[in-house]
């Protein structure tokens, strides 16, 4: 299936991309769609026959949990209603603790990454079999950025997603961005990736972009996209041809001119990589791909053929470290053997810099009531109160924890918060006495 040329499709943009030229399909972030309350503008792009696919940010595929059937119907109600091709989702954890590991669940509020094991890959696996079992369409999964990386991984990212389309048939979203990111970060070289994964499994591509600071990459999402990761889309296109490209851009959105610019040197960029030269028209199928699966994947397979991968209880080791991992991130306990502790710091303060953002978009009330002190107020809050369900519960609970604590200090900011707390939540804001009863309750649990 062809796609062309794409670009992310946010309702603070809708009206530009609407009006730019050559674009073929959009994608939507999919949890932010109303199936039966579809944008004005998104139904008009599908009059005119522009694809629209929807994007999926919250199953959590990658984690110890088997999907949950409420998510999976959502997406699927979703991708019926738009008409959808296909869906998309990313090989991530985004929640741990729960039933598997006798713990409190926690929410990360963004993309985790998977351990590259045989255990992970089989739970991963599993999950994506139910997901393709409830959905309508083709699934196709993602790679993922990350900030940290995980300890005695038995497997490089290539293989590891070589394996996971060998055994669930699963489509590729390969993210060139993502890729340059987990260069960086990772010292992981995404030349040696794209040999050894399964290029002809790709169902389209991301383009974004990001900034460095202090030596780590940031995917941020809200920058123009870089030269280093035009590069890594050309060594891709070297080697396949893509079904399709798609821009993404999720916040601090430049004018239309801009916008345009940057999918015209995408184009360009594809048309230069197809071009007769040192990598123009290069074939993996007996390549460089070929020969790492010959050798090192089987070597690894071995554990599997032995009896590494029918140990008893993969979900259950899975889930327990996924649980510690998070519990470092958002809860401040230690951080589990192995991990760069500096950097389990940098993921940490990045996450809670993303709940904070969010929160702000979905009650956009409170930071008219806190003003520039929102910001601070709620980093403070995440220290101690790991997310748990969802953003909007977590902004309500922000506000509980203000109110208790007899903040903000001016009365009418005060007042302010008050009644949007108790218009969406209760009659009355809890008293001091009550937040301790629930804080001591909570400890028990935890214990």
């Amino acid at each position: 299936m062809e796609l062309g040329i794409g670009i992310g499709w946010r309702p603070e943009i809708a009206d530009t991309v609407e009006e730019l030229p050559g674009v073929d399909w959009v994608e939507v972030v999919a949890e932010n769609i109303c199936p039966g309350h579809l944008p004005a503008a998104l139904t008009r792009l599908r009059s005119r026959g522009v694809k629209v696919i929807p994007h999926g940010v919250s199953l959590g595929l990658g984690g110890a949990d088997r999907p949950s059937e409420q998510r999976l119907a959502d997406l699927a109600e979703r991708a019926t209603a738009l008409g959808a091709p296909l869906v998309t989702e990313h090989i991530a954890f985004v929640r741990a603790g729960g039933v598997l590991t006798a713990s409190p669940q926690l929410e990360a509020g963004h993309l985790l990454p998977v351990p590259r094991t045989w255990d992970a890959l089989k739970v991963l696996c599993e999950n994506v079999r139910i997901a393709q079992d409830a959905l309508p369409v083709p699934l196709a999964l993602e790679n993922i950025a990350a900030l940290i990386a995980w300890p005695d991984e038995e497997l490089t990212e290539g293989q590891f997603l070589a394996e996971l389309v060998e055994r669930t048939g699963v489509r590729l979203l390969i993210d060139v961005a993502n890729l340059h990111t987990n260069h960086v970060n990772r010292g992981e070289d995404p030349s040696a990736a794209l040999d050894e994964l399964p290029v002809e499994a790709i169902a389209y591509v991301h383009v974004a972009g990001g900034i460095e600071r202090d030596g780590v990459w940031h995917d941020t999402h809200a920058h123009p996209v870089t030269q280093p990761v035009l590069d890594v889309l050309t060594e891709l296109r070297s080697r396949v041809s893509p079904p399709g490209v798609l821009l993404e851009r999720d916040d601090d959105f430049p004018p239309a001119a801009e916008l345009s610019a940057e999918l015209t040197t995408i184009r360009a960029t594809l048309a230069a990589a197809a071009a007769p030269g040192p990598h123009g028209g290069r074939s993996t199928a007996s390549g460089p791909r070929g020969e790492a699966r010959a050798h090192e994947v089987p070597e690894a397979r071995g554990q599997v053929e032995t009896g590494r991968w029918s140990s008893p209880a993969p979900r259950e080791r899975v889930a327990l470290d996924q649980a510690a991992l998070l519990s470092a991130l958002v809860a401040g306990t230690p951080a589990p053997e192995g991990f760069d502790s500096r950097r389990l710091r940098v993921q940490s303060r990045a996450l809670a810099a993303k709940r904070a953002d969010v929160v702000a978009k979905v009650a956009p009330e409170l930071l008219e009531i806190l003003g520039a002190g929102y910001r601070a107020a709620f980093l403070a809050y995440a220290k101690s109160r790991p997310m748990r369900a969802g953003y909007r519960r977590d902004a309500l609970d922000f506000a509980e924890q203000l109110l208790v604590a007899g903040r903000p200090e001016d009365d009418n900011a005060r007042r302010l918060l008050t009644r949007w707390w108790e218009e969406r939540v209760a009659p009355h804001p809890p008293r001091r006495s009550t937040r301790l009863v629930r804080a001591a309750r909570a400890a028990l649990v935890r214990r």
